[in-house]
């Protein structure tokens, strides 16, 4: 598998599990949890896109 391809992957679970964090600290009232699920979310996002940018650059 192309390094491209696992950068991808790994920020779409880094994203899908900060948004679970942020929604457990939204409903538990914890704002500790919701930041750090916004940062994770954040950071999947950018990891995400970087794979994305290394799929562009491969051809």
């Amino acid at each position: 598998m192309k390094q491209s391809t696992k950068d991808e992957i790994k920020g779409n679970l880094q994203a899908a599990k900060g948004t679970i964090k942020r929604t457990v600290g939204q409903v538990t009232h914890n704002s500790n949890l919701t930041a750090q699920g916004q940062n994770e979310k954040l950071a999947g996002k950018v990891q995400r896109k970087v794979g994305q940018i290394e799929k562009v650059l491969e051809k």
